[in-house]
């Protein structure tokens, strides 16, 4: 007759000290799976696991594995099974269900299939049926839905393990019980213990880390206080070896006070924590074993007798909100010093969701483990406090600074499989049309809100600003997370990528610097050469989105003379002067663009003389007379969405100003010549009084490229003519 099988949950991370613990208790492993493990055993092992194991969340009995393509084949597999073996027809159960398929889409329906087959196999033949309870079931039935396959099992455990019935308090983002069981194995408690050592943590909270190092130096069984598990009601329950197994408990935790009890001692400066950690040592039956001390960190002292060796094990704040991140160094730091200062020699476990600021311990991490809280990766490190790990401490980031970190594995690779698609599909379009700079991901995601653009081998991130109803924290996971991403999808360094957050425009703060770095590098686009800035700018030096309109005037600029409004850095001047124009004049009111600009020609030799740029308040030109001179046979104007800048003489907004504007470009436009109106407002809507006073014909849909067709809107464009020129209809077209 085969073993039983049992599979056993645990917290992501845990999986191999589990199959380590479940060989101590008889239990022999079949194979891993994510955050838990298959193993056979007898009862008495899952018994023993219940009762003792400290890094389990549940134990479940494997009944059968049954086909589950569709609901009919589930409820077929369910029905034909002997649950009268399991479930006593007077008694209750409930059916936990986790999985989905193409079939079975949520949940509460899976759970309803299974408890449908249950139930018709007890009243197949007219027989009593067992209610169904939510809350207080005899039996827990668990079935997991996976590739089409149904596993049902009878859950010993009743509830979930990690719930010792010593924590009903508990403070600021506390650690799960079988959590804080394994990292302290993983620290090397048990080995301390055994070599007589002593217990600290420094920032104690609400007491877990400490009350399961007692749990473990005085060999107390976690499951010791539970009221009862999900086996007792369970009709293959056997009662005389449960109640062996219950004596021992006992008889282990008496012998286990007789022999040395290590010193453990908690210490935060919070008062009111510390009294929940009270309450939770008396509860746990410990409140004579561990002592608590309110005093700040970098206070902090050891009175009386110590052992020489001892491990220090902690969880320090993570820098959930971005007020707090700016001061974890300083917390990091002060730690670090605490413990050299206190404890030599001793070993140091730090279990930390920001693993980079374990620089500013100021000791060398001898080893690293991955492990989740929650949700939240993290890492525990492990220190030894002596000068051979000495290290300088370092602040790993500017205050406030967004750092890499994988808060959400699933939704993270989510982002790396749409970029590495987009990377096949935008990027072998961009290579077959030799263009190095362009879009590569626009919000694709909602989740991710970004818009990344490669120039070369950089890649350039902004981050669009979310709305009110998004979370501050939900929004900075989700862009460390993707500044995690990024670098490994695409295959760059992380020194090559450059992060900004959009906000939305006002006044001059397009203008404004982010940053100083002086860093410009030129790009090539269509046979010329721009100067761009990924780092000083909230933009770059070059709409990637005018690409094609910038392709078509420098096709179409041959003989004429061109005038570029709002020139911004004069790309499209380039290419103009690249197309053959004559003349050329580009105006913008920004003096650091206008001397960018005339970088730009001069980086394309173009003539001083015949190409001009300069720096005017572009409303004031156009509302001033115009010379004899100053007429254009080409005119490309892109004005900003909104300005109020100093240098103007009044306030732009293009919606409300756009008519004035273009009637007084036209006026500087020769008889047959063609004004190419531009703008980024998505609700923009050309006044009809220009269509009814000028040729008018819409190009938008024809200058937008393949990377930006996610996004046909980002901007509008129209060729716009005097009245009596007949169209020519092949004056732009993109195909």
């Amino acid at each position: 007759m085969s073993l039983p099988l049992f599979f056993v949950t645990c917290p992501k991370g845990v999986e191999y000290l589990l199959a380590d613990e479940l060989d101590g208790f008889g239990l022999s492993l079949v194979r891993h799976a994510p955050a838990g493990v298959w193993v056979e055993g007898t009862l008495e092992g899952g018994y023993r696991t219940c009762m003792w194991s400290r890094l389990a969340n549940r134990v479940i009995l494997h009944v059968a594995e049954v086909a589950a393509t569709s609901d009919d084949e589930l409820y077929d597999g369910v029905v034909h099974l002997d649950w009268q073996q399991h479930i006593a027809a007077s008694g209750s159960f409930k059916v936990n269900f986790i999985g989905e398929n193409e079939a079975i889409r949520n949940t509460q329906y899976g759970a309803q299939r299974v408890k449908d087959g249950i139930v018709d196999r007890f009243t197949a033949n007219g027989g009593k049926r067992p209610a169904v309870e939510g809350k207080t079931p005899d039996v827990i039935v668990s079935a997991r839905l996976h590739r089409g396959l149904l596993t049902l099992g009878i859950d010993l455990s009743g509830h979930s393990l990690h719930q010792r019935g010593y924590r009903e308090e508990q403070g600021r983002a506390p650690l799960k019980e079988n959590l804080a069981a394994a990292l302290l194995i993983r620290s090397g408690w048990p080995e301390t213990v055994a070599a007589g050592g002593d217990f600290i943590d420094p920032m104690c909270g609400s007491g877990t880390l400490l009350i399961e190092a007692a749990l473990m130096a005085l060999d107390i069984a976690p499951g010791r206080r539970q009221d009862g598990f999900g086996f007792e009601k369970w009709l293959g329950h056997d009662a005389e070896l449960w109640m062996s197994l219950r004596q021992e408990v006992e008889r282990r935790a008496h012998a286990g006070k007789q022999g040395r009890i290590p010193r453990i001692a908690g210490f935060d400066e919070d008062r009111r924590v510390l009294s929940t950690a009270r309450n939770n040592l008396q509860r746990a039956g410990l409140d004579s074993i561990i002592e608590l001390t309110e005093i700040p960190l970098q206070e902090l002292e050891l009175n009386g007798d110590w052992a020489e060796q001892g491990l220090v094990v902690t969880n320090p704040p993570y820098g959930e909100r971005l007020s707090e991140r700016k001061s974890l160094a300083e917390i990091y730091q002060a730690l670090g010093a605490a413990v050299k200062r206190v404890t030599p020699n001793w070993r140091l476990g730090v279990f930390t969701g920001a693993p980079e600021f374990g620089k500013s311990i100021g000791l060398r991490s001898f080893k690293q483990y991955k492990l989740f809280n929650g949700k939240l990766p993290a890492q525990l490190l492990l220190f030894t406090v002596d000068e051979a790990s000495a290290r300088i401490p370092k602040d790993p980031a500017a205050p406030g600074e967004i750092l890499p970190r994988i808060a959400n594995e699933e939704r993270a690779a989510m982002l790396a499989n749409r970029l590495k698609k987009n990377v096949k599909s935008i990027g072998q379009w961009a290579r077959k049309q030799n263009i190095s700079c362009y879009r590569l991901y626009d919000a694709d995601m909602p989740e991710y809100a970004l818009a990344i653009d490669i120039y070369n081998d950089w890649v350039h991130v902004q981050e669009y600003m979310a709305p009110k109803t998004i979370d501050e924290r939900a929004a900075r996971e989700r862009l460390s997370e993707a500044l995690a991403v990024i670098p490994e999808a695409l295959g760059i360094p992380r020194d090559r990528l450059v992060c900004k957050q959009r906000l939305r425009q006002t006044g001059t703060n397009q203008y404004e610097k982010q940053a100083a770095s002086g860093e410009f590098s030129q790009i090539q686009e269509h046979g010329c050469t721009l100067k761009v800035n990924l780092k000083d700018y909230l933009d770059t030096g070059l709409f990637l989105d005018h690409r094609p309109l910038r392709q078509w005037i420098q096709q179409n600029a041959r003989g004429k003379r061109f005038l570029n409004l709002f020139c911004y850095t004069g790309a499209a001047t380039v290419h103009a002067i690249a197309g053959g124009a004559s003349r050329s004049l580009s105006l913008d009111m920004s003096h650091t663009y206008v001397s960018w600009a005339k970088d730009n020609l001069e980086l394309n030799h173009a003539d001083p003389q015949k190409h001009q740029v300069d720096a005017v308040d572009c409303l004031a030109w156009l509302a001033s007379k115009p010379k004899p001179d100053q007429r254009f046979d080409l005119i490309f104007m892109d004005p900003p969405t909104f300005s109020n800048s100093a240098k103007m003489i009044g306030v732009l907004d293009i919606q409300k100003d756009h008519a004035k504007l273009i009637r007084q470009a036209m006026q500087r436009l020769t008889n047959d010549g063609l004004l190419v109106f531009s703008n980024n407002f998505r609700r923009f809507k050309l006044d009809d009084e220009v269509s009814a006073e000028f040729a008018v014909e819409e190009i938008s849909k024809s200058t937008i490229d393949k990377d930006f067709q996610r996004n046909p809107r980002i901007h509008r464009c129209w060729n716009i003519r005097h009245p009596l020129q007949a169209r020519d209809k092949s004056a732009f077209y993109v195909g």
